[in-house]
């Protein structure tokens, strides 16, 4: 009977690090819960423990090699990355999901002013508040705004030539001393059902990819993903690097900002994605009034041209 309960007890969690150390594309309802890898990371030690107090060694040794194996994919998220040379000028980038239209635009613009953000992009952009945008402070704007979650936009201090991008609008711009930049807004559909599912993996797999060369590619946005996917990581491999990862800001969470009030576990799920020609200086996560996401600032130092 201990041995039973030994096992029944490490079951669940030796099963989610063979899942996650796999990296198996999952079906619906397992997709979803693979983003809360940390969480079960941080209780690993518990099958271990139960196995130990049972007195079942070989259970307890498998519980432990589990519970390395997920600590493991949650280490150097906290690790500053490798700093690549880059000689060229610096760009602030911002990335806030407006929440269906109800956080306050007033409030966004105040901290990307305060962060001296070059490039602002924006997710579920709504109508309504298109007028609240049209700033001095960001003179470029390719907005492209819904009534549902669909809705994005880019802000630029810098001219934008719109490449399309559909509802996640796609453009290049010129900085003095470097290549050309190339920034995509980014926000797919949730993976929350069985419909949606297929179709999130799809956007993400449409996402361009870096190839190191010309045009410098930065993807921002609110990418319904975590390091713990492995669509999001697959994406990382053609090309990018997550900025917050690179600064040893990889556990910070961005969703959701009010966790009591939603009473869900807060996940990393806002990204800004550089290419690995660019080095990052700093990362910094911030509430943003009225929205469920925090807002993620990256400041980047891009190649010389």
């Amino acid at each position: 009977m201990r041995t039973w309960v030994a096992i029944g007890v490490a079951v669940p969690w030796v099963a989610w690090a063979v899942l996650r150390v796999l990296g198996t594309e999952l079906p619906f309802p397992l997709v979803a819960a693979i983003a809360f890898t940390p969480y079960a990371a941080l209780t690993s030690p518990l099958p271990v423990l139960v196995a130990l107090v049972l007195r079942r060694k070989g259970v307890a040794f498998v519980a432990a090699m589990a519970a390395l194996a997920l600590a493991a994919t949650m280490v150097p998220r906290a690790v500053a990355g490798p700093r690549p040379q880059a000689d060229g000028p610096r760009l602030v980038v911002m990335t806030a999901n407006l929440f269906l239209g109800r956080a306050d635009p007033a409030a966004v613009l105040r901290i990307a002013r305060e962060h001296d953000v070059d490039v602002l992009s924006v997710q579920e952009l709504r109508p309504q508040t298109l007028g609240a945008f049209a700033t001095d402070q960001f003179p470029h704007r390719i907005l492209l705004p819904q009534r549902g979650a669909a809705g994005s936009g880019l802000l630029s201090k810098r001219p934008l030539a719109s490449t399309g991008g559909e509802l996640q609008p796609e453009a290049v711009f010129e900085l003095d001393g470097a290549p050309p930049v190339r920034i995509k807004a980014v926000h797919p559909s949730p993976p929350v059902n069985r419909a949606a599912e297929p179709r999130w993996r799809a956007q993400l797999a449409a996402l361009p990819g870096a190839d190191e060369r010309g045009e410098v590619q930065i993807l921002a946005g609110d990418f319904n993903a975590t390091f713990d996917h492995p669509e999001f990581r697959a994406l990382l491999a053609r090309g990018y690097v997550d900025a917050a990862d690179a600064a040893g800001e990889g556990w910070t969470p961005t969703w959701p900002s009010n966790p009591r009030r939603r009473r869900a576990l807060p996940l990393t799920i806002d990204h800004i994605l550089v290419d690995r020609r660019v080095r990052v200086e700093k990362v910094t996560v911030v509430d943003v009034p009225r929205s469920d996401h925090r807002a993620v600032i990256a400041v980047l130092r891009l190649p010389a041209a």
